[in-house]
Protein backbone atom coordinates (compact mmCIF):
# COMPACT_ATOMS: atom_id res chain seq x y z
CA UNK A 1 0.00 0.00 0.00
CA UNK A 2 3.00 2.27 0.38
CA UNK A 3 3.93 1.93 -3.29
CA UNK A 4 3.37 5.08 -5.44
CA UNK A 5 1.26 3.15 -7.98
CA UNK A 6 -1.08 1.72 -5.34
CA UNK A 7 -3.91 4.22 -6.01
CA UNK A 8 -3.71 4.04 -9.81
CA UNK A 9 -6.40 1.37 -9.68
CA UNK A 10 -8.91 2.67 -7.06
CA UNK A 11 -11.09 -0.46 -7.08
CA UNK A 12 -8.12 -2.77 -6.58
CA UNK A 13 -6.80 -0.46 -3.86
CA UNK A 14 -10.14 -0.55 -2.00
CA UNK A 15 -10.18 -4.36 -2.09
CA UNK A 16 -6.61 -4.53 -0.79
CA UNK A 17 -7.44 -2.14 2.04
CA UNK A 18 -10.54 -4.17 2.89
CA UNK A 19 -8.47 -7.37 3.00
CA UNK A 20 -5.89 -5.64 5.17
CA UNK A 21 -8.55 -4.38 7.56
CA UNK A 22 -10.05 -7.87 7.76
CA UNK A 23 -6.67 -9.31 8.75
CA UNK A 24 -6.10 -6.54 11.29
CA UNK A 25 -9.48 -7.30 12.85
CA UNK A 26 -7.94 -10.66 13.81
CA UNK A 27 -4.33 -9.78 14.56
CA UNK A 28 -4.82 -6.53 16.49
CA UNK A 29 -7.18 -7.97 19.15
CA UNK A 30 -4.98 -11.08 19.50
CA UNK A 31 -1.86 -8.93 20.00
CA UNK A 32 -3.61 -6.75 22.57
CA UNK A 33 -4.83 -9.83 24.46
CA UNK A 34 -1.31 -11.26 24.52
CA UNK A 35 0.03 -8.00 25.98
CA UNK A 36 -2.69 -7.88 28.64
CA UNK A 37 -2.05 -11.51 29.62
CA UNK A 38 1.68 -10.79 29.95
CA UNK A 39 0.95 -7.75 32.14
CA UNK A 40 -1.35 -9.68 34.49
CA UNK A 41 1.05 -12.63 34.64
CA UNK A 42 3.84 -10.27 35.69
CA UNK A 43 1.90 -8.10 38.13
CA UNK A 44 -0.33 -10.61 39.95
CA UNK A 45 2.48 -12.40 41.87
CA UNK A 46 3.88 -9.01 42.89
CA UNK A 47 0.46 -7.84 44.09
CA UNK A 48 0.11 -10.92 46.30
CA UNK A 49 3.73 -10.54 47.43
CA UNK A 50 3.18 -7.02 48.77
CA UNK A 51 -0.39 -7.91 49.86
CA UNK A 52 -2.07 -5.06 48.00
CA UNK A 53 -5.85 -5.87 48.08
CA UNK A 54 -6.87 -3.04 45.72
CA UNK A 55 -4.31 -4.06 43.08
CA UNK A 56 -5.25 -7.74 43.45
CA UNK A 57 -8.93 -6.86 42.94
CA UNK A 58 -8.11 -4.77 39.87
CA UNK A 59 -6.02 -7.56 38.33
CA UNK A 60 -8.70 -10.19 38.99
CA UNK A 61 -11.24 -7.94 37.27
CA UNK A 62 -8.84 -7.63 34.34
CA UNK A 63 -8.60 -11.43 34.16
CA UNK A 64 -12.41 -11.63 33.88
CA UNK A 65 -12.34 -9.06 31.05
CA UNK A 66 -9.57 -10.97 29.28
CA UNK A 67 -11.62 -14.19 29.49
CA UNK A 68 -14.62 -12.37 28.02
CA UNK A 69 -12.57 -10.88 25.17
CA UNK A 70 -10.99 -14.27 24.48
CA UNK A 71 -14.46 -15.80 24.20
CA UNK A 72 -15.43 -13.06 21.71
CA UNK A 73 -12.32 -13.80 19.66
CA UNK A 74 -13.09 -17.51 19.77
CA UNK A 75 -16.60 -16.83 18.50
CA UNK A 76 -15.16 -14.73 15.72
CA UNK A 77 -12.83 -17.60 14.81
CA UNK A 78 -15.94 -19.60 14.01
CA UNK A 79 -16.80 -17.07 11.31
CA UNK A 80 -14.42 -18.72 8.89
CA UNK A 81 -16.95 -19.59 6.19
CA UNK A 82 -16.37 -18.47 2.63
CA UNK A 83 -19.09 -15.81 2.90
CA UNK A 84 -19.01 -14.89 6.59
CA UNK A 85 -17.01 -11.67 6.14
CA UNK A 86 -19.44 -10.26 3.56
CA UNK A 87 -22.05 -7.55 3.91
CA UNK A 88 -25.54 -9.01 3.69
CA UNK A 89 -29.21 -8.56 2.84
CA UNK A 90 -31.79 -9.44 5.49
CA UNK A 91 -35.39 -9.88 4.30
CA UNK A 92 -38.48 -10.22 6.47
CA UNK A 93 -41.80 -11.52 5.17
CA UNK A 94 -45.04 -11.55 7.13
CA UNK A 95 -46.70 -14.94 7.38
CA UNK A 96 -50.36 -15.86 7.38
CA UNK A 97 -52.42 -13.81 9.79
CA UNK A 98 -53.03 -10.52 8.06
CA UNK A 99 -52.54 -7.41 10.18
CA UNK A 100 -51.11 -9.36 13.14
CA UNK A 101 -48.29 -10.82 11.06
CA UNK A 102 -47.63 -7.51 9.28
CA UNK A 103 -47.23 -5.80 12.64
CA UNK A 104 -44.90 -8.59 13.77
CA UNK A 105 -42.78 -8.13 10.63
CA UNK A 106 -42.46 -4.42 11.46
CA UNK A 107 -41.44 -5.24 15.04
CA UNK A 108 -38.74 -7.60 13.76
CA UNK A 109 -37.53 -4.95 11.33
CA UNK A 110 -37.05 -2.48 14.16
CA UNK A 111 -35.33 -5.14 16.26
CA UNK A 112 -32.79 -5.94 13.56
CA UNK A 113 -32.09 -2.31 12.75
CA UNK A 114 -31.41 -1.64 16.45
CA UNK A 115 -29.18 -4.73 16.59
CA UNK A 116 -27.23 -3.51 13.56
CA UNK A 117 -26.84 -0.08 15.17
CA UNK A 118 -25.40 -1.72 18.31
CA UNK A 119 -22.85 -3.47 16.09
CA UNK A 120 -22.11 -0.15 14.32
CA UNK A 121 -23.20 -1.48 10.93
CA UNK A 122 -24.60 0.73 8.19
CA UNK A 123 -28.24 -0.02 7.40
CA UNK A 124 -30.04 0.64 4.12
CA UNK A 125 -33.68 -0.12 3.32
CA UNK A 126 -33.66 -1.74 -0.13
CA UNK A 127 -37.35 -2.53 -0.44
CA UNK A 128 -40.45 -2.25 1.75
CA UNK A 129 -44.10 -3.13 1.18
CA UNK A 130 -46.60 -1.71 3.67
CA UNK A 131 -49.35 -3.79 5.21
CA UNK A 132 -52.97 -3.09 4.25
CA UNK A 133 -53.90 -1.85 7.75
CA UNK A 134 -50.69 -1.68 9.77
CA UNK A 135 -47.12 -2.94 9.76
CA UNK A 136 -45.33 -4.24 6.68
CA UNK A 137 -45.82 -7.21 4.40
CA UNK A 138 -42.11 -7.41 3.61
CA UNK A 139 -38.86 -5.51 3.90
CA UNK A 140 -35.28 -6.01 2.71
CA UNK A 141 -32.45 -4.41 4.67
CA UNK A 142 -28.80 -4.22 3.70
CA UNK A 143 -26.26 -4.50 6.52
CA UNK A 144 -22.78 -3.20 5.82
CA UNK A 145 -20.15 -3.99 8.43
CA UNK A 146 -17.56 -6.47 9.67
CA UNK A 147 -18.77 -10.07 9.31
CA UNK A 148 -22.36 -8.95 8.81
CA UNK A 149 -23.40 -12.15 7.05
CA UNK A 150 -21.48 -14.37 9.48
CA UNK A 151 -23.48 -13.01 12.41
CA UNK A 152 -26.82 -12.33 10.71
CA UNK A 153 -27.12 -15.82 9.17
CA UNK A 154 -28.02 -17.07 12.66
CA UNK A 155 -31.38 -15.31 12.27
CA UNK A 156 -32.45 -17.16 9.15
CA UNK A 157 -35.74 -18.99 9.67
CA UNK A 158 -39.29 -18.56 10.97
CA UNK A 159 -39.92 -16.37 14.03
CA UNK A 160 -43.08 -16.93 16.10
CA UNK A 161 -44.82 -14.31 18.25
CA UNK A 162 -47.38 -14.97 21.02
CA UNK A 163 -49.13 -11.95 22.58
CA UNK A 164 -52.44 -10.28 23.40
CA UNK A 165 -53.35 -8.61 20.13
CA UNK A 166 -53.63 -4.79 20.17
CA UNK A 167 -55.91 -5.18 17.13
CA UNK A 168 -58.40 -7.50 18.87
CA UNK A 169 -61.14 -5.71 20.84
CA UNK A 170 -61.70 -8.92 22.82
CA UNK A 171 -58.04 -8.91 23.97
CA UNK A 172 -57.47 -12.48 22.87
CA UNK A 173 -54.07 -14.06 22.60
CA UNK A 174 -52.77 -14.40 19.03
CA UNK A 175 -49.91 -16.27 17.39
CA UNK A 176 -48.12 -14.65 14.45
CA UNK A 177 -45.32 -15.78 12.17
CA UNK A 178 -42.73 -14.04 10.02
CA UNK A 179 -39.85 -15.49 8.04
CA UNK A 180 -36.34 -14.06 7.93
CA UNK A 181 -33.96 -14.71 5.06
CA UNK A 182 -30.31 -13.65 5.00
CA UNK A 183 -27.98 -13.69 2.00
CA UNK A 184 -24.45 -12.34 1.52
CA UNK A 185 -23.49 -9.50 -0.78
CA UNK A 186 -20.96 -11.01 -3.17
CA UNK A 187 -18.17 -9.23 -5.00
CA UNK A 188 -18.68 -8.08 -8.57
CA UNK A 189 -15.78 -10.26 -9.76
CA UNK A 190 -17.68 -13.46 -8.87
CA UNK A 191 -19.42 -14.67 -12.01
CA UNK A 192 -22.91 -16.12 -11.73
CA UNK A 193 -24.71 -16.91 -14.97
CA UNK A 194 -28.33 -15.72 -15.11
CA UNK A 195 -30.11 -16.67 -18.33
CA UNK A 196 -32.69 -14.20 -19.70
CA UNK A 197 -35.24 -17.01 -20.10
CA UNK A 198 -34.85 -17.91 -16.41
CA UNK A 199 -36.11 -14.61 -15.05
CA UNK A 200 -39.28 -12.50 -15.03
CA UNK A 201 -38.93 -8.76 -14.50
CA UNK A 202 -41.86 -6.76 -13.13
CA UNK A 203 -41.98 -3.01 -12.52
CA UNK A 204 -44.31 -1.22 -10.13
CA UNK A 205 -44.73 2.05 -8.27
CA UNK A 206 -42.60 2.60 -5.18
CA UNK A 207 -44.45 2.69 -1.86
CA UNK A 208 -43.73 2.92 1.83
CA UNK A 209 -41.94 5.49 3.94
CA UNK A 210 -39.72 8.00 2.22
CA UNK A 211 -41.80 11.10 1.53
CA UNK A 212 -40.38 13.20 -1.26
CA UNK A 213 -37.49 10.76 -1.71
CA UNK A 214 -39.80 8.00 -2.95
CA UNK A 215 -40.13 7.99 -6.72
CA UNK A 216 -43.83 7.95 -7.60
CA UNK A 217 -43.27 6.54 -11.12
CA UNK A 218 -43.04 2.82 -11.90
CA UNK A 219 -39.37 2.75 -10.89
CA UNK A 220 -39.50 -0.17 -8.44
CA UNK A 221 -38.36 -3.51 -9.82
CA UNK A 222 -39.08 -7.12 -8.87
CA UNK A 223 -37.19 -10.03 -10.43
CA UNK A 224 -38.28 -13.66 -10.13
CA UNK A 225 -35.78 -16.43 -10.85
CA UNK A 226 -38.04 -19.10 -12.30
CA UNK A 227 -35.87 -22.24 -11.76
CA UNK A 228 -35.40 -21.59 -8.02
CA UNK A 229 -38.42 -19.43 -7.21
CA UNK A 230 -36.16 -16.75 -5.69
CA UNK A 231 -37.78 -13.29 -5.71
CA UNK A 232 -35.87 -10.05 -5.16
CA UNK A 233 -37.16 -6.46 -5.24
CA UNK A 234 -35.76 -2.96 -4.95
CA UNK A 235 -37.33 0.49 -4.72
CA UNK A 236 -34.56 2.33 -2.86
CA UNK A 237 -32.99 3.85 -5.98
CA UNK A 238 -34.36 6.77 -7.96
CA UNK A 239 -34.42 5.12 -11.38
CA UNK A 240 -35.78 1.85 -12.71
CA UNK A 241 -32.34 1.00 -14.13
CA UNK A 242 -30.64 1.44 -10.76
CA UNK A 243 -33.27 -0.67 -9.00
CA UNK A 244 -32.86 -3.34 -11.66
CA UNK A 245 -29.10 -3.40 -11.07
CA UNK A 246 -29.69 -3.74 -7.32
CA UNK A 247 -32.09 -6.64 -7.93
CA UNK A 248 -29.59 -8.45 -10.13
CA UNK A 249 -26.91 -7.99 -7.47
CA UNK A 250 -29.18 -9.50 -4.81
CA UNK A 251 -30.19 -12.35 -7.12
CA UNK A 252 -26.56 -13.16 -7.92
CA UNK A 253 -25.82 -13.15 -4.20
CA UNK A 254 -28.65 -15.57 -3.42
CA UNK A 255 -27.69 -17.92 -6.27
CA UNK A 256 -24.04 -17.91 -5.20
CA UNK A 257 -25.09 -18.63 -1.62
CA UNK A 258 -27.02 -21.68 -2.85
CA UNK A 259 -23.83 -22.97 -4.52
CA UNK A 260 -21.77 -22.44 -1.36
CA UNK A 261 -24.44 -24.05 0.86
CA UNK A 262 -24.52 -27.07 -1.46
CA UNK A 263 -20.75 -27.47 -1.14
CA UNK A 264 -20.80 -27.02 2.64
CA UNK A 265 -23.71 -29.44 2.97
CA UNK A 266 -21.71 -32.06 1.10
CA UNK A 267 -18.72 -31.50 3.39
CA UNK A 268 -20.93 -31.78 6.48
CA UNK A 269 -22.39 -35.03 5.17
CA UNK A 270 -18.92 -36.44 4.58
CA UNK A 271 -17.66 -35.21 7.97
CA UNK A 272 -20.72 -36.15 9.96
CA UNK A 273 -22.95 -33.24 10.93
CA UNK A 274 -24.06 -32.89 14.54
CA UNK A 275 -27.53 -31.63 13.78
CA UNK A 276 -29.61 -30.88 10.73
CA UNK A 277 -30.49 -27.20 10.31
CA UNK A 278 -33.76 -26.62 8.43
CA UNK A 279 -33.74 -22.95 7.48
CA UNK A 280 -37.43 -22.84 6.75
CA UNK A 281 -38.43 -24.13 10.18
CA UNK A 282 -39.40 -22.20 13.29
CA UNK A 283 -36.20 -21.13 15.03
CA UNK A 284 -37.40 -18.86 17.85
CA UNK A 285 -40.45 -18.13 19.99
CA UNK A 286 -41.20 -14.67 21.39
CA UNK A 287 -43.83 -14.85 24.15
CA UNK A 288 -45.29 -11.57 25.49
CA UNK A 289 -48.24 -13.09 27.40
CA UNK A 290 -49.07 -14.78 29.77
CA UNK A 291 -45.34 -14.58 30.64
CA UNK A 292 -42.33 -13.03 28.92
CA UNK A 293 -39.78 -15.32 27.29
CA UNK A 294 -37.69 -15.50 24.12
CA UNK A 295 -36.39 -19.01 23.41
CA UNK A 296 -34.37 -20.34 20.49
CA UNK A 297 -35.57 -23.78 19.46
CA UNK A 298 -32.20 -24.79 17.99
CA UNK A 299 -29.83 -23.93 20.84
CA UNK A 300 -32.37 -23.76 23.72
CA UNK A 301 -30.86 -20.38 24.66
CA UNK A 302 -33.52 -18.22 26.33
CA UNK A 303 -33.99 -14.88 28.08
CA UNK A 304 -36.90 -13.41 30.03
CA UNK A 305 -36.26 -9.74 29.22
CA UNK A 306 -38.19 -9.62 25.96
CA UNK A 307 -38.03 -5.81 25.74
CA UNK A 308 -34.23 -5.91 25.67
CA UNK A 309 -34.39 -8.42 22.81
CA UNK A 310 -36.81 -6.25 20.84
CA UNK A 311 -34.41 -3.35 21.43
CA UNK A 312 -31.71 -5.28 19.56
CA UNK A 313 -30.04 -7.33 22.29
CA UNK A 314 -29.52 -10.40 20.08
CA UNK A 315 -25.87 -11.24 20.62
CA UNK A 316 -26.66 -13.95 23.19
CA UNK A 317 -28.78 -15.83 20.64
CA UNK A 318 -26.26 -15.32 17.85
CA UNK A 319 -23.31 -16.40 19.99
CA UNK A 320 -25.16 -19.52 21.15
CA UNK A 321 -25.84 -20.39 17.51
CA UNK A 322 -22.20 -19.88 16.50
CA UNK A 323 -20.96 -22.02 19.39
CA UNK A 324 -23.20 -24.91 18.34
CA UNK A 325 -23.23 -24.62 14.56
CA UNK A 326 -20.33 -22.32 13.69
CA UNK A 327 -17.93 -25.11 12.68
CA UNK A 328 -18.15 -28.15 10.46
Amino acid sequence: MSEPKFWEDPESAKKTIAESNALKSWTDPADRLAERIDDVTELLPEAYGINDPSLIKELLQEIELIEKDMEELELKRMLSGELDNKNCYLSINAGAGGTESCDWALMLSRMYQRWAAKRKWEVEVIDCEDGDVAGIKSITLKFKGNYAFGYAKAEKGVHRLVRISPFDSNAKRHTSFASVDVSPEIDDDIEIEILPDDIRVDTYRSSGAGGQHVNKTDSAVRITHLPTGIVVASQSQRSQLQNKETCFKMLRSKLYELEVEARESKLKTLGGEKKEIAWGSQIRNYVFQPYTLVKDTRTKYEVGNIQAVMDGDLDGFVNAYLKEFGQL
